[in-house]
């Protein structure tokens, strides 16, 4: 076989097809392999029929259709499927060839596979690639890391087949060394979950309080879509509430309450522990799906449980619908906040150099978080790469005091009413909380030293120093070792 392909791509699943076909329809030559080989010959007969790609019948056949330096990416499952794809590609390949995991892999395999295709003289990248089905074939966010030497022969093809900002600027550049590609990605993912978990209550509160139809509500949503709540979740949830099934029923109204999900969630929420960074709105979103998958439980609680209110709302709708929109937008500010500062205690913790406003240009276009707001969230870094926290920025300070009411009045209400709602409850705990000069940690404190002597500072000394009070009399001097993990 000649040497043809600019790229190959292993994994013939939706992703997969998608990207090849992105790839060949911006000029790039692609060979596909699947280790089904059926599935290989069924696309080239099929949605690849007459373009420039070639099906191979096997990674030697792959490999030898590739131009130099090998470019082969895996779009399959992650996991062992990555680690035995790379053990099988390894053989064949040479000095400075790549491989491309752009599966959802968890960062730590990411680091670890960069450090061992590096030992066998290859570079490695891992990246996230976001925008499901259509984003895959139109235009992804794409987030590469790995190894650095490997981006400028790649960064043709990746920039080539991105989504496209505005002015042209592609929605992918390069992220960082080791796993830093697919660490924006888990945390691309948490905001996605949060997002998700957000507009869900807004859809809770609007059908069981304000009595909402599905027509109403498209109509709402729509209306949020065209102003600073514009985003895709927002536009898709716009269409999903106006479908109708044949006999006009909204099929929102039927599909079962229950969610599930892949990991990349819970990820976001483990690492943010290892971390001590508290992502409370993004890690209760996690818990929302886990809850909303005890359905039979729930059905059971649902006739015992049976004390609590009834959902009555006798206020001004028009207003309340105001709060609702304000409530969301505070929160899903929040959200990305939180976000924000996990990839910046991620960066300090993993030495990577994460520049954080292309990180929100990167999800400006083409991923499933893309929204307007992406762009002043750019500015804002973009203003001051050391921000702390995007609270603090002048703009989003600004616009997070003008709707924190509407957050106030929103949960309120759902409390009130006996609607759950545990993410815009966590939006507006974390502003509180994060707006708090006193805390009552020092009561929290006291308790840990009195049963175990773990020691606390004081108001009145500098800090650094730590103390330890018998608090009974019967402890002695002797203090536990004061660190934090």
């Amino acid at each position: 076989m000649n040497e043809v392909s600019d790229i190959g791509v292993i994994g013939l699943a939706v992703m997969g097809e998608n990207l090849i076909l992105n790839m060949e329809s911006k000029g790039f030559h692609v060979s596909a392999y699947n280790r089904s080989v059926d599935k290989v010959e069924h696309f080239v007969n099929g949605r690849a029929k007459g373009k420039n790609i070639y099906g191979a019948k096997s990674i030697e056949d792959l490999v030898s259709s590739l131009k130099s330096p090998r470019k082969v990416m895996l779009m399959v499952k992650a996991g062992k499927p990555v680690d035995d794809f790379i053990d099988l590609l390894i053989p064949h390949l040479n000095k400075g060839d790549i491989i491309i995991d752009g599966g959802n892999s968890h960062f730590p395999d990411t680091e670890r596979r960069v450090k061992y295709v590096e030992s066998k003289g290859l570079y490695f990248i891992g990246t996230g690639v976001s925008g499901g089905e259509e984003g895959a074939l139109l235009g992804p966010s794409i987030m590469p890391g790995g190894s650095k030497e490997a981006w400028p022969a790649v960064k043709p093809i990746f920039q080539g087949i991105a989504a496209k900002v505005a002015d042209g600027t592609p929605c992918c550049d390069w992220v960082g060394t080791g796993g830093a590609g697919h660490f924006v990605k888990m945390v691309h993912n948490g905001i996605e979950y949060g997002d998700m978990q957000l507009i869900n209550e807004i859809y809770h509160i609007m059908k069981n309080v304000l009595g909402m139809s599905a027509g109403e509500m498209h109509e709402v949503f729509k209306e949020w879509n065209e102003g600073e709540l514009d985003s895709y979740l927002i536009e898709i949830t716009r269409d999903i509430l106006a479908y109708k099934e044949a006999d006009g029923t909204p099929i929102i109204d039927r599909i079962l309450d229950t969610a599930g999900q892949k990991g990349t969630g819970k990820w976001t929420g483990t690492v943010a522990l290892e971390l001590g960074v508290p992502l409370t709105l993004i890690t209760e979103s996690v818990f929302a799906r886990c809850l909303s998958a005890l359905k039979d439980e729930r059905v059971a609680a649902s006739k015992v449980l049976t004390a609590g209110p009834t959902p009555a709302f006798d206020g001004d709708k028009k207003a309340f619908i105001d709060h609702l929109r304000d409530a969301l937008y505070a929160a899903k500010v929040i959200s990305y906040a939180q976000g924000y500062q996990m990839m910046k205690a991620a960066a300090k913790e993993y030495n990577w150099e994460l520049s954080y406003g292309n990180i929100a240009l990167m999800w400006r276009g083409g991923c499933i978080i893309r929204s307007r707001f992406l762009g002043n969230i750019k500015e804002a870094f973009d203003k001051n790469p050391d921000l702390a926290n995007l609270l603090l920025d002048p703009y989003f300070a600004e616009k997070i005091q003008a709707c924190q009411n509407g957050l106030r009045q929103v949960t309120s209400t759902a409390i009130q009413n006996g609607i759950p709602v545990p993410c815009l409850n966590a939006a507006i705990s974390f502003y509180d909380g994060y707006r708090t000069e006193r805390l009552p940690a020092n009561l929290l404190q006291a308790q840990r030293d009195y049963f175990g002597a773990h020691t606390y500072e004081r108001t009145d000394q500098p800090r650094g120093q730590f103390f330890h009070t018998n608090w009974t009399g019967r402890g002695g001097d002797t203090a536990s070792t004061t660190y934090d993990v």
